[in-house]
């Protein structure tokens, strides 16, 4: 089985080279990850490695929290957006299986 490359997710970047790009400090990033607000993977050398959409995640945070938000704000809207995205999931496939007469509990 031939599985598609996810660039988006795979987790590439050091904590250095993401504070570089986003000019924060590697304390930042460690921050987030120790409030779990963005936990990057980590290597087998126990390092910290952020893909492209963990990347996308930390600069949403340092909007909202430029906007006055605090960590636990940020992590509880995250979370919320989550479950309303899983929620959403979760609907389009009842609607298919409506539409195809599929009965099914969630």
């Amino acid at each position: 089985m031939n599985l598609p490359f996810d660039d988006e997710h795979c987790a590439l970047y050091s904590v250095g080279q993401v504070a570089e790009m986003l000019n924060v400090q590697p304390a930042f990033l460690r921050r987030l990850d120790g409030e779990e607000v963005v936990q990057p993977s980590r290597s087998d050398g126990g390092q910290r490695r952020y893909s492209q959409n963990q990347i996308y995640k930390v600069q949403r945070v340092i909007g909202l929290a430029s906007e006055g938000l605090t960590l636990a704000g940020i992590r509880r809207l995250l979370a919320l957006e989550a479950e309303v995205r899983d929620l959403k999931t979760q609907v389009e496939t009842l609607k298919r299986r409506n539409r195809y007469g599929e009965q099914s509990a969630v």
